[in-house]
């Protein structure tokens, strides 16, 4: 029975962190859904929104990196956060790698919309308000998703989880728990779950090979910003390939997926080593530490 218990336990952690990331994107959504449709439907020419939804991510991330009550969690919602500062070469290789998988990933969606039918994603009329309040919120929308979902998913969640796991297995459950954490807005259409997982993947291993979410987020808001803008609002005009066969956009997306994709792995790769080498300790480092051998 102690036995039982003691390898239910973890399991059970897992489960309460996972359920927390998907609290943290889930309420973060719904919050600003609230806030973008008060503020069309009462001052649409004065994007109240935007700032309001400012102060309550920043609310968030402070909260979450360890500020505030209890005092005695502080430390724990530092670590979970894994917002940790890094030198100037691991951010630039995150985000060519990032921006590598990004274009990757676009290609694929696009093909996977033209093999599957799905339903697209569907985005109101905005032409009737201000150009400004659009874009604003066009922004501010990019961002609330890129931010809440490092937070709860690499940060929270794969943190527990590379405490039980090797890092491969614990990036694999965490983006296929991201990519079920869609399936009540987007669908459960295994192309979008493939998709997501893929994303997950992407965010994971940069978070697990640079040991913080901060490089992923201005990636990952990128990201977001091109699908809302460039990709998903043609998603509705493209034609199925049962329907109208292979055209020469479909090859080249498709290309697009493959060649980004290899550069990708390639610069994953560079970014992995030179985390290693950032973290390796320089001779000053060793010349003061204590387990340095005394002469």
């Amino acid at each position: 029975m102690e036995k039982d218990h003691s390898s239910a336990t973890p399991a059970l952690k897992l489960i309460g962190f996972g359920l927390l990331a998907f609290a943290i994107t889930t309420l973060a959504g719904g919050i600003w859904s609230g806030l973008l449709i008060a503020n069309l439907q009462s001052t649409p020419a004065v994007p109240w929104s935007v700032p309001a939804m400012a102060v309550l991510l920043w609310l968030a991330w402070s909260y979450l990196g360890g500020k505030g009550w209890p005092p005695s969690t502080s430390d724990a919602r530092r670590h979970y956060l894994r917002a940790n500062p890094n030198p100037a070469r691991v951010y630039l290789w995150a985000w060519v790698a990032g921006g590598f998988a990004v274009i990757a990933l676009a290609g694929l969606w696009i093909v996977l919309v033209q093999l599957v039918k799905m339903p697209p994603n569907i985005f109101s009329d905005m032409s009737a308000y201000p150009r400004v309040t659009v874009a604003l919120m066009i922004v501010m929308g990019s961002l609330v998703a890129p931010w809440m979902e490092e937070t709860g998913f690499r940060g929270y969640f794969q943190i527990a989880l590379e405490r039980l796991y090797r890092a491969p297995v614990a990036i694999v459950i965490s983006s296929f728990v991201f990519a079920l954490a869609h399936g009540p807005t987007q669908g459960f259409l295994w192309p979008k779950l493939f998709f997501y997982f893929l994303v997950g993947v992407t965010f994971g291993a940069t978070a697990y090979l640079t040991d913080s979410i901060l490089p992923a987020i201005p990636v990952h808001f990128v990201g977001l910003l091109i699908f809302f803008t460039l990709i998903w609002p043609r998603d509705a005009a493209r034609p199925l390939i049962a329907v109208a066969g292979f055209d020469n956009w479909l090859w080249i997306h498709l290309a697009q997926a493959i060649l980004f994709t290899v550069l990708a792995l390639w610069a994953f790769q560079r970014l992995a080593g030179v985390s290693a080498q950032e973290a390796r300790p320089g001779p000053d480092e060793l010349l003061h530490s204590p387990l340095r051998p005394t002469q």
